[in-house]
């Protein structure tokens, strides 16, 4: 992103030349940079064919070692990906790139959290990934065969990517997509029925309208905050006392049909009642004594402390007989019930250790969601799931899977090809295959195939080639290749950003990209229109230094050094950024003269903010029409500025700057 900073380190190292690797190398090569390699053993073939003639240079030995690292002249990389399959091979090269050239950035493959935080602080410029666990939002969505194609947090507003075929009665229909633009939607994507969902942002119109039948796709934020709020605590309160009381009224109804619970129900209240009424006698006896005194000593009776109160025979003369009695009767009852209690205390703690399976609800019977495999990225995405409030059905292999995990979700464990015909696959709304042997997905998916020719299969593959065979296999499926995907957030973090999460639009990955902007940058100077529709990227977050965040930011802010931006963009958009490489602007604005001079007031303003251009250019323009404004525009920008013009009863039109 930073010009200077290219020139001067231009090479990108890749360590390890796995399936990740290979994409890797394949997601650098679209920025247009130089890629440089290395890799312990030759590799006697290629997942991806094209490797050998995109790599510039590749030197096979151990990427630990100064010796090999300096052969791919680690000085003037800017960025390493370490990549390999070890991780402990990542760290070592890691630091040891970083004695030697400390101004590389390092990407590196690592799932030690604790430890990737410990160095990013030590070692700067770094960040790690765990690209089997960078796809699992993607998986998590797709499963839902809903509108939903991302959800993700920018600071305490919840942000989510929407597709939406227009009905005839939605509240959308016959409406221009400028107007379906608000402060907290914007509209990203529009298509025809007959035209592909995708090909990039701002390929159509802001004058188009939303027909019946036509597909859009749209950011949305405003959800519920995330941040806590004063009246929440309040809720939360009275939640808790709720949900006690509810609990007790279960316990008691309980405990008239189970026989153990009775006992104890019974034992409690009269262990109860003789605590009130010792403490009456205690108190009637001696009337000096506190309340609390009397409650005490009738306390230390109920727990056989008879002796610690009338220890001496002489003592006792004072006492009256029917006390005495009355409490040696109080120690006797205690004893026994106390006892009781604590024998069923006992016998709970027991058998609450074997009551995780018993607790798992049963599989639901229809529109639930099955996830096959429930590893790191299984449980992810079980996790995700299950927040959405989702009906699920976990299936795994491995019976040392965590006892407290999701006991709320149905979990069938065994032989996975033997316990799936009983996670009700006929009914299923989706299943989601994602065990780490691919060839075990591509079987299962056709295993549930053929139970459920109609629902949808979302499945992991980690091989290229799998990936493009199961497509054309079953194209109805959702086939998401984690390498695939992985690379792109990896190869993006290689040029100094942040990718904060993904999502998949028409096969395509769309990055949320956080930049903090420096002096230099290719977005400083820029106005969010100009980045917006120059890098075609869509702008979510805006930060001035000492300000808070802006959600979906006006096109007129201006980005300046030490700002924070947070984008939407796919790698071509994250390139254009980084090369500087902006679109042309294309357009001009012809004004030929306005209907209500009153209204007309607030148009030099109204042309200002849009365009960017100085308020005394606009009021010039405005004041010798029909004029042209000296401004080159975006289509999109010109698009906005004449329907605004047209509400203020301005007559414009749109013209090419080559008129």
């Amino acid at each position: 992103m930073n010009p200077n900073t290219t020139s001067e380190l231009s090479t990108f190292l890749v360590c390890g030349l796995g399936s990740l690797g290979q994409n890797c190398v394949m997601a650098l090569k679209q920025f247009g940079v130089t890629v440089t390699s290395i890799e312990k053993i030759e590799p006697h073939s290629w997942e991806i064919e094209e490797i050998p003639s995109l790599l510039d240079n590749l030197v096979i030995g151990d990427c630990r070692q100064k010796s090999v690292l300096q052969q791919v002249n680690i000085h003037h990389c800017r960025a390493a990906l370490l990549v390999t399959s070890d991780e402990q091979v990542n760290i070592i090269t890691a630091l040891t790139i970083r004695q030697l050239n400390p101004r590389t950035r390092l990407v590196i493959r690592s799932s030690q959290e604790n430890l990737n935080e410990l160095l990013g602080e030590q070692l700067g410029n770094f960040i790690a990934y765990e690209p089997t666990q960078l796809p699992a939002n993607a998986f998590a969505l797709a499963a839902l065969g809903t509108e939903t194609l991302g959800l993700f947090s920018l600071d305490t507003q919840k942000v989510r990517v929407i597709q939406k075929i227009i009905t005839a009665d939605d509240g959308l229909a016959n409406r221009s997509l400028l107007e379906l633009n608000s402060p907290t939607r914007r509209i990203i994507a529009h298509r025809q029925p007959d035209e592909p969902i995708f090909s990039g942002f701002y390929h159509w119109s802001l004058l188009d309208i939303a027909r019946p039948g036509n597909t859009i796709v749209y950011v949305e934020t405003g959800f519920q905050s995330l941040v806590y709020h004063g009246d929440t605590g309040k809720k939360k309160l009275s939640d808790r006392v709720n949900l006690w009381m509810s609990k007790v009224k279960r316990f008691i109804g309980k405990a008239r049909e189970t026989p153990t619970q009775k006992l104890a129900l019974v034992s409690g209240l009269i262990i109860f009642a003789l605590l009130i009424i010792g403490t009456l006698l205690f108190k009637v006896y001696n009337p000096k004594d506190s309340l609390l005194s009397a409650l005490s000593k009738t306390a230390i009776i109920l727990l056989g402390g008879y002796g610690d109160i009338f220890g001496g025979l002489d003592d006792n003369s004072h006492v009256p007989w029917w006390l005495q009695i009355f409490t040696l009767g109080l120690t006797l009852a205690g004893t026994a019930f106390v006892g009781v209690l604590y024998a069923l205390l006992t016998e709970s703690l027991l058998a609450s250790k074997f009551q995780f399976v018993r607790n798992r609800p049963p599989v639901p019977l229809q529109n639930h969601i099955v996830i096959i495999g429930l590893g790191r990225v299984g449980q992810q995405v079980a996790t995700l799931l299950s927040e959405l409030k989702e009906s699920i059905v976990g299936i795994s292999s491995n019976n040392e899977l965590e006892r407290n995990f999701l006991p709320q979700m149905p979990l069938l464990v065994g032989n996975i090809k033997e316990v799936l015909p009983q996670a009700n696959l006929e009914e299923a709304k989706s299943i989601v295959i994602v065990t780490n042997d691919e060839m075990s997905n591509f079987e299962i998916a056709l295993m549930s195939k053929k139970i459920n020719p109609e629902t949808y299969l979302v499945i992991r593959t980690l091989s290229q080639q799998l990936e493009k065979q199961l497509t054309q296999i079953l194209p109805q499926s959702h086939v998401l290749g984690t390498y695939t995907v992985a690379a792109e957030a990896f190869a993006g973090a290689s040029f100094g950003e942040n990718i904060l999460n993904l999502f998949r639009l028409n096969q395509q990955t769309v990055l949320v990209t956080e930049y903090e902007v420096e002096s230099h940058d290719t977005l400083q100077g820029r106005s969010i229109g100009d980045i917006a529709y120059g890098y075609r990227v869509i702008p979510l977050l805006h930060q001035r230094p000492m300000e808070g965040p802006k959600i979906l930011p006006p096109d007129y802010l201006m980005v300046r050094g030490g700002d924070r931006i947070i984008i939407l963009a796919t790698t071509n958009g994250l390139r254009r950024i980084e090369q500087g490489r902006t679109t042309p602007k294309s357009r001009q604005i012809k004004i030929t003269g306005c209907l209500n001079a009153n209204l007309a007031v607030d148009a030099p303003g109204l042309v200002s903010n849009i365009c960017g251009c100085p308020l005394g250019v606009a009021a010039s323009t405005m004041q010798n029409l029909p004029s042209i404004l000296p401004v080159p525009l975006y289509e999109h920008q010109a698009e906005r500025l004449v329907l605004e013009l047209k509400r203020l009863q301005v007559q414009a039109s749109i013209i090419s700057t080559s008129t």
